[in-house]
């Protein structure tokens, strides 16, 4: 009977081992968030215009070097219109990404592909201008 008497109900939920677990955790997506970011690193000219909704697209990107990414993988101009002839009966929304260090010549001649191969929906991303005023 004296062992019953000395048992008491333990209330207190010990927190610590919660606390480190939840700090390891907040490290871990502090470290890994920046390497999210998915895409192809261009410089890409600055210009005035409103966001563009996020929706399925397709996207086409011009390095400097003047490699071109249909997205994300590795294309060259004639596979580039031939993927795009492809799909043009879908009518879907393009946009073109060209870094600021391409040849205007050569953005061209991609525009004059992706027109040639049916797309209707061309846009032209930009970084937001900012103006200091």
């Amino acid at each position: 009977m004296k062992s019953n008497r000395n048992r008491g109900v333990l209330s207190e939920i010990n927190v610590i081992p919660f606390v480190d677990v939840m700090l390891v955790l907040l490290v871990i997506f502090m470290v890994t968030a920046p390497l999210l970011q998915q895409g192809i690193d261009v410089n890409l000219p600055k210009a005035k215009g409103r966001d563009l909704p996020s929706e399925e697209r397709i996207t086409l990107v011009i390095k400097k070097e003047g490699t071109i990414y249909m997205n994300e993988n590795l294309v060259s101009i004639t596979e580039m219109r031939y993927k795009l002839e492809a799909i043009s009966k879908l009518n879907p929304n393009v946009f073109l990404k060209a870094d600021r260090g391409v040849p205007y010549g050569f953005v061209v001649e991609v525009i004059g592909e992706i027109k040639d191969a049916g797309i209707d929906r061309l846009g032209i991303v930009t970084e937001p201008k900012i103006s200091l005023r």
